[in-house]
């Protein structure tokens, strides 16, 4: 039986940035909390397949979509 690379299915996740937080301000957080995010709006962001760090991305606005354009492969996925 032979198996297909095209039929794998990977799940793609892109990282904005991080914060650390005390667990009472966690805890305190409601809609409409904000988050500040250790990156700026033009940073490239991450993105993991798998939860495993791919490449590099920029984050483009399309009406009401977000995409991500890969700019960078990281170093054993070139």
């Amino acid at each position: 039986m032979s198996s297909n690379v095209e039929n794998v299915k990977v799940e793609i996740s892109v990282v904005l940035g991080s914060s650390v937080i005390p667990m009472h301000q966690l805890l305190r957080m409601g809609r409409g909390a904000v988050i500040e995010l250790d990156s700026h709006q033009d940073d490239p962001v991450t993105i993991l397949a798998n939860d495993k760090p791919v490449a590099k991305g920029e984050i483009h606005i399309q009406g009401d979509k977000i995409a991500v354009t890969v700019v960078d492969l990281l170093k054993g996925y070139t």
